[in-house]
């Protein structure tokens, strides 16, 4: 199963990204194929901070906006959002301890520690910080 990350909805939603086409086109790909994939429940929330943000976009994305695009995402047959379980915590507390993120990257250690517990095999992000967690494969879909 492959997991979205925050920075590749936002560029596929945000048309005035220079990323927009190949993240719309990779999500599409996933959306519309046949396999499994999933976003993070916490990616849910940061893509909606994010893209209705006005000082990171100028106009912002409205809320209805982002609302109708995780709309569409949850419309994939295949497409499986990512929460904490019962059973949760133990893996996050393993990621925590190994990587000793703080911070801004506990964020970043919950994504990876949902990824992990539902047996995500790779997660598509520009975000290097993942780096920091060799458990888990990470792939930027942007670059190919």
């Amino acid at each position: 199963m492959i997991a979205v990350d925050t920075n590749i909805a936002v560029y596929a939603h945000r048309q005035d990204s220079p990323w927009h086409d190949r993240a719309k086109r990779r999500i599409l790909e996933l959306a519309e194929g046949n396999e499994v994939w999933a976003i993070p429940w916490p990616c849910i929330f940061e893509f909606v901070a994010v893209v209705t943000h006005r000082k990171i976009y100028s106009p912002p994305s409205t809320a209805e906006e982002a609302i109708a695009q995780i709309e569409a995402w949850i419309e994939s047959p295949r497409l499986i959002l990512l929460g904490e379980g019962d059973n949760y915590w133990p893996a996050l507390k393993s990621i925590l301890q190994a990587t000793r993120v703080t911070g801004a990257l506990v964020h970043d250690a919950r994504v990876a520690g949902l990824c992990l517990h539902h047996g995500v095999k790779e997660l598509w992000s520009a975000d290097r910080d993942f780096s920091r967690f060799p458990k888990l494969s990470v792939r930027n879909p942007l670059l190919d």
